[in-house]
């Protein structure tokens, strides 16, 4: 099938609400169209093949990755929320390939060791720029990617960019006043990713919690939202196995999610009688949520999962430790910048030196941070 077929297909078969291919507003430098791949399946490929994309194999979720080689990193997380954001996209009818897209875009512009390092990175950048993660994400396919002769970043199309830019989850807080419309809503291709991130988090917060032992199912039990998923996965197998009652009861959690969303959000859909992406844009909410009951369940589970997780104390001294670490890296660098790569030190000359010293340290993986510290505070380590 060649792109002009797909642009048909899309044109035929998705709703009128959906974001055609060939109604992108195309890429910052021009390019001719590839015979095959649609835009927003180029853009899909890029960010595949990207550095940044890669290193999320070896970033933090919660759990850094040193605790165990079974917990979710940014990259796990990445490809399930890109997995429920792809079934969501199709039985809405939506553009699956830009979903995916921005689904495998949408964690890029994140620090090492999860929120704690977005936290440090934020403080240390007070009065030089700040620091947050979906702007640096945009920074990151717009400038720091160098894969192309031409131009700098990945040249990714207008609608992916803006979605990175506009992703919303509970830790997110972006303003930004460009040519991304902050008065517009986001695509529904974009706001069902929101949604999917929100419904991974839920579950593979869980999932790893409870592997971790910080949670027990006992403790579960007084989350009626678990309780009630629980109960119906008892109903329908005789199940003897913990582990396997487990995880069937997040794969229903999960089941239970989506459904709900997809149906909410296509009786909305009727309801307010949205019939053009210029009606998305210009409906004053967001159109893509849960039903209002399953929200209340849904905030109590988050309620439970931040007092009795992200409050716990081993996932705070891991909190602490990481910005500790990147606090001390930065100060380092700062003072003496040359320590830093020669590549970066070219780099500080261009984008100033606190800039180019956030990039260097927003782009390191986990691992690749804690090497960079023990070089500059180990005294018998190989520098």
């Amino acid at each position: 099938m060649t792109r002009k077929e797909t642009e048909s297909r899309e044109e035929r078969e998705l709703a009128p609400y959906a974001m055609k291919s060939k109604d992108s507003k195309g890429r910052k430098y021009q390019e001719e169209e590839h015979h095959y791949r649609s835009v927003y399946q180029r853009d899909r490929d890029r960010i595949i093949h990207s550095t940044a994309f890669r290193r999320l194999e070896y970033k933090t979720q919660v759990f850094v990755n040193h605790e165990g080689d079974y917990y979710r990193t940014r990259l796990t997380h990445t490809i399930e929320v890109s997995q429920i954001a792809r079934s969501i996209a199709r039985a809405l009818n939506l553009n699956e390939d830009l979903a995916e897209a921005i689904s495998l875009s949408h964690d890029l512009g994140h620090t090492p060791f999860g929120h704690s390092g977005e936290d440090a990175l934020r403080k240390l950048m007070e009065g030089h720029g700040g620091f947050e993660h979906n702007l640096h994400g945009l920074r990151v396919v717009d400038i720091l990617e160098r894969k192309y002769p031409n131009f700098p970043g990945l040249n990714l199309s207008w609608e992916l960019k803006e979605s990175i830019v506009k992703h919303k989850s509970p830790y997110d807080n972006t303003t930004v006043s460009t040519e991304y419309n902050t008065n517009e809503q986001p695509l529904l291709e974009a706001q069902i990713v929101d949604k999917a991130d929100s419904i991974a988090y839920d579950n593979h917060d869980l999932d790893d919690s409870l592997k971790a032992g910080i949670i027990t199912d006992e403790d579960l039990q007084q989350v009626e939202l678990w309780q009630e998923t629980q109960k119906k996965v008892k109903q329908k197998y005789i199940i003897h196995n913990h582990d396997i009652l487990i995880a069937q009861t997040i794969k229903a959690l999960i089941n239970i999610e989506v459904t709900d969303l997809i149906e909410n959000t296509m009786s909305r859909i009727k309801q307010e009688g949205i019939k053009t992406v210029k009606d998305v844009r210009c409906y004053p909410n967001l159109l893509v949520s849960f039903s209002p009951a399953l929200s209340a369940q849904k905030k109590k589970l988050q309620e439970f999962l931040f007092k009795n997780v992200y409050q716990h104390y081993r996932v705070a001294r891991m909190a602490d430790k990481a910005k500790r670490f990147l606090e001390e890296l930065f100060i380092a660098f700062i003072n003496n910048p040359k320590q830093l790569p020669l590549e970066y030190q070219r780099w500080i000359e261009e984008a100033g030196l606190y800039q180019g010293v956030c990039d260097y340290i927003a782009g390191m993986t986990d691992r690749f941070a804690q090497d960079e510290y023990k070089k500059l505070f180990y005294p018998y380590e190989r520098v």
